[in-house]
Parts: structure tokens; C-alpha cells; sequence
């Protein structure tokens, strides 16, 4: 059945950057996209929608977020206000209570925050394992994931857990690991943070994500959030889809994102939720690098679920327009995965759709924590 979404004040299309369109409207047949267009140009369709004026952007795409676990680190949240340093040491607590949790109710917690998501706008999400460690625990964590999203990633290398030593661990994570986890994942990734005592350094970074390529996964990254590192240069020589967090950048980083096709993945709820330095979004696209901007909802360092917010920090504190802000977190985050059917409204492309309560998408970053963004369908 085609669906004509009409009464479009603005479309933001991303087709090409911006592409905004007034008075606009668009059909939709099935899950696809077949026509854009002036509004009183539109043709028949055997449904129609009125959104009465409101903005329509494309939907959210959530490149980076963990959202297979249980517990709650807020008292931690509450020490880094009072000037605790993050390390990555609390991961390890929220692994002790996912292990704990029966199917049910992990599926239940996944369910929850994924409504949440699409309640905002997102429309598209990448959900990460991590929070298990073990063989068993990483495949349950990804088959849950699988339920709710295609793009899943195993992050069996997220640290490494108590009564193993990191090489023995990256054994396991690049064997019998990634053995039982591949069937299950379309990505793997790899916390490569030497600035972290929990975390990988890049040679065993490296054995992972070429384990992981050998297996038939794509490649991403946890790169220089702590401090400089290799995670970068490692990304953009192995050619990952994107590395994520990119705090710490030598003029070397930015160089080598600036030629190769890895996007940099933005995730300023972080530096919010940990008073870091925020990164320099404006030195990345100043030099040609593609941004995205993600949440990375997680119970450690960002429990936000909201891309809107994120745009809204973006813009404040990273020196985003607001246009570049949104493109960020809909192409940028489309081409962090690979994709081309998402982040974008064209015909061909799937009916992926944010309304906003809002004449503009300029009301993103201008009335940040105000509920504006829905996704349509």
C-alpha cells in the first residue's frame, strides 16, 4: 500500500548535503521511498498523512550504542561531577550484573531502550556485545541484539576481564570467540585505549580486528578517547567503516582520516557524561574527514539514548552548524555503516522517517531537551 506524507513544511533530504525542500511531500510504497517532491505536485496514493507543517529529516542512524546490558552505574556518573577520571574500569561491574540477567529480561531492557530510541527519531541503531566476556555470554548478547537490529557487533575485546592476562584474552577473543560470535555479527570492534590499564594496545588491537576481517566482519574501532594512540591509524590502515570517539588527534590522525574512507564517529554525550575535552568537529570537516555522530548509550559513560541532544551538543561545544550537525547524525552515521539506504530521503531509499514538532530542523540544537523528534512510521 503507498502512503503520500504531505503538509511537509521543510524535508531535509541530504540529497546532496542539505537538500532542503519547502512545501514538500513524499510516497511511500512498502518500506521504500517512491517519490519526493513539491506537495502540490504530488501524485495518488491510497493513504495519505498530514503533518500540518512540521519538518520531516531523515531517521536517526545510531552508529555506536550498547544496549545489551543490565544495572546501573549513576553513582559513578555522580564521582566524575565531583572530578573522578574515567578509565574503564567500570565496565566491569556492568558485566557482572548482565551475566546475572536472565533472557527475559535482558530482552525486555533491549526492547525498552530501543522504543526509547525510536521515540527521538532514531530509526536505525548499531548495538554492540561487550558486557559478557565469555564465549557463551557475547553469542547471547549478539543474538539478542539480532533481534532488533541487522547491525550488530561483537566487541568481545571491550577489556580485559579479571584472572587472564590481555594476551591470553585476545587468544580467546580472536578463537573460539569469534568462532561462536561470527554467525551472529555483521561487525567486530575492539577497545584500543593504551591509555587505559583495561583496555587493548594496538598490536592487540590489530590481532583482532585482522582475526576478525579474516572472519568476514567489518571493521570499527574504539579509538583515542583517553589520549593519543594507535586506534586511528589503525582503523584508517585496515580500512574500518568508521573509529569512534577520535578525542585525542595528532595533525598525523587527521591526515590519515582526511585520505582514506573510515568515518571519525563523534560521540559527545561522553565528554559530557565524563567531563573530557570535547574533539574538534570543525578541525575534521575543515580537513575533508566524514563525521558522524552517535550517542553510545551506555550505563558507564553516556546513558542518553538521544541523538537530538547529541546534535544540540555538537553545535554548542564542537562547532557544528546546525546542517552539519544533522548530516552527521543521518548520512555520516549511514556511511559509518556502510549503508546507503538510510540517512537520506530519495526514491529507492528505505521510508525511514523523523518528524519534527517544529517548523525547521534548526529547532534541534536550538531547543535542546525539548521532545520534538518522533520517528513517523
Amino acid at each position: 500500500m503507498s502512503t503520500l506524507v504531505t503538509g511537509i513544511g521543510e524535508l531535509t533530504t541530504q540529497d546532496p548535503e542539505l537538500g532542503v525542500l519547502h512545501d514538500a511531500a513524499l510516497v511511500v510504497d512498502g518500506e521504500r521511498i517512491t517519490w519526493v517532491g513539491p506537495a502540490a505536485s504530488a501524485p495518488a496514493a491510497d493513504a495519505r498523512i498530514d503533518v500540518e507543517g512540521r519538518a520531516v529529516v531523515p531517521g536517526f542512524v545510531d552508529s555506536h550504542a550498547h544496549l545489551v546490558f543490565d544495572g546501573d552505574r549513576a553513582d559513578e556518573f555522580a564521582a566524575r561531577m565531583a572530578g573522578e577520571r574515567y578509565d574503564g574500569g567500570g565496565i566491569a561491574r556492568t558485566v557482572e550484573a548482565t551475566r546475572a540477567a536472565p533472557d527475559g529480561s535482558l530482552r525486555a531492557l533491549l526492547a525498552g531502550r530501543v522504543a526509547e530510541m525510536r521515540a527521538q527519531g532514531t530509526t536505525t541503531v548499531e548495538i554492540k556485545s561487550g558486557y559478557g566476556l565469555t564465549v557463551a555470554e557475547e553469542v547471547r548478547a549478539l543474538r539478542l541484539a539480532a533481534e532488533v537490529t541487522p547491525e550488530t557487533t561483537f566487541l568481545g575485546a571491550h577489556v580485559v576481564p579479571a584472572g587472564t592476562t590481555p594476551d591470553e584474552y585476545v587468544d580467546l577473543v580472536t578463537g573460539e570467540m569469534l568462532a561462536a560470535c561470527a554467525p551472529h555479527a555483521r561487525w567486530i570492534d575492539v577497545f584500543c585505549e593504551p591509555a587505559s590499564p583495561h583496555a587493548f594496545d594496538g598490536e592487540q588491537a590489530r590481532a583482532v580486528l585482522e582475526a576478525g576481517r579474516a572472519a568476514g566482519l567489518g571493521l570499527r574501532v574504539h579509538g583515542n578517547q583517553l589520549g593519543p594512540g594507535p586506534g586511528v591509524g589503525l582503523a584508517v590502515e585496515l580500512g574500518a567503516a568508521s573509529v569512534d570517539h577520535c578525542t585525542y588527534l595528532s595533525g598525523d590522525d587527521v591526515d590519515a582520516l582526511a585520505d582514506g574512507r573510515t568515518v571519525a564517529t563523534l560521540l559527545p554525550g561522553v565528554e559530557f557524561s565524563t567531563r573530557s575535552p570535547y574533539p574538534d568537529a570543525r578541525r575534521l570537516l575543515d580537513a575533508g574527514v566524514t563525521v558522524a555522530l552517535a550517542t553510545d548509550c551506555n550505563p558507564g559513560t553516556c546513558a542518553s539514548s538521544s541523538i537530538p541532544f547529541m546534535i544540540a551538543l555538537a553545535v554548542r561545544e564542537m562547532g557544528l552548524t546546525p546542517a552539519e550537525a544533522l548530516w552527521a547524525a543521518t548520512a555520516g552515521g549511514a556511511q559509518a555503516l556502510r549503508r546507503t539506504d538510510i540517512g537520506v530521503i530519495t526514491p529507492g531509499s528505505r521510508a525511514d522517517l523523523t518528524v519534527l514538532d517544529a517548523p525547521s530542523h534548526l529547532h534541534l540544537a536550538y531547543r535542546p531537551g525539548v521532545p520534538l523528534a518522533r520517528a513517523l512510521f
